[in-house]
């Protein structure tokens, strides 16, 4: 038998060894939603749902609310999400403390509690945000921080399960606090808030540290 002749033996019966590809889990048997199901007595694959659940909010589902996409996706530039893309409610006392609150829950870790990309998994190695400061960020409208909350950018992964709707525009209003407090901060001070700024992360982290010797016990000593 030639070389060949065997590797051609061995492709066919490598090919008869693999997976359909169309025998997935998605093509499965299954009810569909609202279909019909023998299995239960009413024939409905729907289920009633169980006694004593609580309607969710509508307020708090896991969306953007006042609707509205924050980017054309054929050029990726800001368009209003709403009115100037400007927090679509009255900004109180009230509502920076809350975005204070949520801030330092949900954001505080990457982003620092000074808003200037700091935070403390930061100086563990994660790579770093820019720095609310720079003229870029503070130049971009409010809808543009609450679309990264809802969708994520980058490194940074939705919180839109995490952070309610409104609760996002708080944030994204005690992001302008921090901005506006910078923004009129002296010299030395504004220069700590900027840090990095856009700068991209070190592309590699610091090498461990060596591992040290085991102590040894003296001789003689006691156990």
């Amino acid at each position: 038998m030639t070389r060949l002749s065997l590797l051609a033996i061995l492709s066919v019966l490598l090919l008869a060894g693999c997976k359909d590809p169309r025998k997935d889990m998605n093509l499965q048997p299954k009810h569909e939603p609202y279909g019909a199901a023998d299995v239960f007595p009413d024939g409905a694959s729907a289920r009633p749902l169980v006694a004593g659940t609580v309607p969710r909010d509508p307020a708090n589902v896991p969306s953007r609310a006042w609707a509205a996409p924050v980017y054309e996706p054929e050029v990726m530039t800001p368009v209003n999400a709403v009115a100037g893309g400007a927090i679509p409610f009255p900004v109180d006392r009230g509502a920076i403390d809350r975005g204070r609150a949520g801030f330092e829950i949900f954001c505080a870790v990457c982003h620092g509690r000074l808003g200037n990309g700091q935070g403390m998994i930061v100086q563990r190695g994660f790579p770093q945000p820019p720095s609310f400061h720079v003229d870029r960020l503070v130049g971009e409208a409010d809808a543009h921080f609450y679309d990264v909350i809802t969708h994520g950018f980058g490194a940074m992964y939705s919180y839109a399960q995490r952070v309610p709707p409104r609760l996002r525009w708080e944030i994204v209003a005690y992001i302008r606090a921090l901005q506006e407090a910078g923004r009129n901060a002296p010299e030395e001070q504004r220069r700590v808030l900027i840090a990095m700024g856009d700068r991209p992360p070190p592309t590699t982290l610091p090498a461990p540290a060596a591992p040290q010797p085991p102590a040894t016990r003296p001789a003689g000593g006691a156990p």
